[in-house]
């Protein structure tokens, strides 16, 4: 799905991204490691668009997207949600997701003088999806919330919920697990798991809870100081002894263990 090519993406002399190449396969939950530092969210921001890299090339499904605008690799199905989320605070929850799709009648200045029962029908079935996707993440109660009211890992899911108003083809999950508590972050976990093997979703998740990570996520890349450090089942990256060190500052890996932020 995803090929990323000797990527870099410099900050004047500061190197982010160092010529990190890697591999997220078609239908994968592909997890995303590494220190505080390590480049993960930089490097997110470089496929997803919103930084151009410095070199490197990224592909998808084999087109070049290196480069292009985050509204482009929308239309493409390549989606990404953000540590923090991002929702209308003042919308409800069912408006937020309606908001998700693009192209909509109701856009246009024409149709909302002459079209507007097309737009009410269209509107209509936004609304039926919309309340298909919260029953799907089990926050039908949550419909006509004020979105700037939800607890941070509500949050998360209304950002997972975005993605389901259209077709995804590959989500990037920036720290899911961020400020959520376990309950919560067991039904996103759920979600994920469920996209993935019902809907076909690939993803590609950074997150600081191993053992969320472990639940998921196969297989696990580690990244340090901008490169790929290794890569496999999360075992073996916890196992890694230039993954303890990149952790820990220790090849001591008998004597710790790697489980702490990632």
């Amino acid at each position: 799905m995803i090929v990323v090519e000797n990527l870099h993406k410099h900050f004047g002399g500061f190197h982010a991204v160092d010529g990190a190449s890697l591999e997220i396969k078609e239908g994968s939950i592909t997890g995303l490691i590494g220190p505080n530092g390590a480049g993960k969210t930089t490097l997110f921001n470089v496929i997803a668009g919103r930084l151009p890299p410095t070199s490197g090339r990224v592909l998808m499904a084999g087109e070049d997207i290196t480069g292009l605008p985050p509204h482009e690799l929308f239309h493409k199905g390549l989606l990404r949600t953000f540590q923090i989320a991002h929702e209308f605070s003042s919308m409800t929850v069912r408006e937020n997701l309606m908001m998700v799709p693009s192209g909509q009648m109701g856009e246009t200045l024409w149709n909302t003088w002459f079209r507007r029962k097309a737009i009410a029908a269209e509107e209509r079935a936004l609304a039926r999806k919309a309340d298909e996707v919260l029953e799907f993440l089990t926050i039908s109660h949550l419909a006509d919330e004020r979105a700037g009211n939800l607890s941070g890992g509500q949050k998360k899911l209304l950002e997972l919920g975005r993605t389901m108003m259209v077709d995804a083809r590959i989500v990037f999950l920036d720290e899911v697990g961020a400020g959520v508590n376990r309950t919560l972050l067991n039904t996103i976990g759920d979600a994920i798991v469920r996209l993935n093997k019902e809907r076909g979703y690939t993803f590609c998740v950074i997150e600081h809870d191993m053992d969320f990570i472990g639940r998921l996520c196969d297989p696990v890349i580690c990244m340090a100081e901008g490169k790929v450090l290794a890569e496999g089942t999360v075992e073996q990256v916890k196992n890694d002894e230039r993954v303890i060190e990149a952790y820990l500052g220790t090849g001591l890996k008998n004597k710790v263990k790697v489980g702490g932020a990632a």
